[in-house]
């Protein structure tokens, strides 16, 4: 008989819902899901923002220190601040754009993403997906402002 594996709200927490397990392509995946619940929800609130910035540094941070990994693939919850930080009070038409352009800094690391992504711990797993969704954000917001009336 099989036993039932003990649940762990670090690794749930820490993996969005589990979300971080179900595909080769984790950080993809759950930007997707992040970026549907913001068009589902809108608008996405600084107070929401921060709660999952919170959260994600504290629960990620035990479940790569359980794991022994620096920041496992599966670990998701930064994705979910940064595609929400990109896409904060901008219209619903960008978010798509938001999408693309944070999966693009999250995968190419650009400076100074890559030296946020050095930070010890649960700060550095999220610290470079703040960044990364914070450069998008500043993009998209100086185009909506100087380039679209």
């Amino acid at each position: 008989m099989r036993k039932l594996k003990k649940f762990d709200t670090d690794e749930f927490v820490a993996t969005f819902c589990g979300i971080g397990h179900y595909t080769k392509m984790p950080g993809t995946i759950a930007s997707a899901v992040a970026f549907l619940i913001a068009v589902a929800f809108p608008p996405i609130h600084w107070a929401e923002i921060l709660t999952v910035i919170v959260i994600g540094t504290w629960f990620s941070d035990r479940y790569s220190r359980k794991k022994g990994v620096k920041d496992p693939p599966e670990v998701v919850i930064d994705e979910v601040a940064g595609m929400w930080i990109s896409m904060y009070s901008l219209p619903l038409g960008y978010g798509l754009p938001a999408l693309v352009l944070f999966r693009l800094v999250d995968i190419l690391k650009p400076f100074p993403v890559y030296l946020a992504e050095k930070l010890p711990g649960g700060i550095g797993i999220m610290a470079d997906d703040i960044v990364g969704g914070s450069m998008v954000w500043l993009l998209l917001y100086a185009i909506k402002t100087y380039f679209i009336t």
